[in-house]
């Protein structure tokens, strides 16, 4: 898995805080939505299949889920 830097990870959790009804029981699918926007510079349409950095996904979701944030 890649190391990513310590502001990247809280910059994109302060992201998925502020998604308009952020929900604890969704966290997957917000974290999800933070990293495609991370790299594709846009929140994913409905229907969208675009690849997303999975390494970044899953230390995201860890890290959400470690400090119940």
């Amino acid at each position: 898995m890649a190391d990513y830097s310590d502001s990247l990870i809280n910059s994109l959790i302060k992201n998925v805080k502020e998604y308009p009804r952020f929900s604890k029981e969704e966290i997957e699918k917000f974290c999800w939505m933070a990293v495609h926007e991370h790299k594709h510079g846009v929140l994913p349409s409905e229907y969208d299949i675009r690849e997303i950095d999975e390494d970044l996904y899953l230390e995201l979701l860890q890290e959400f889920k470690s400090n119940i944030h």
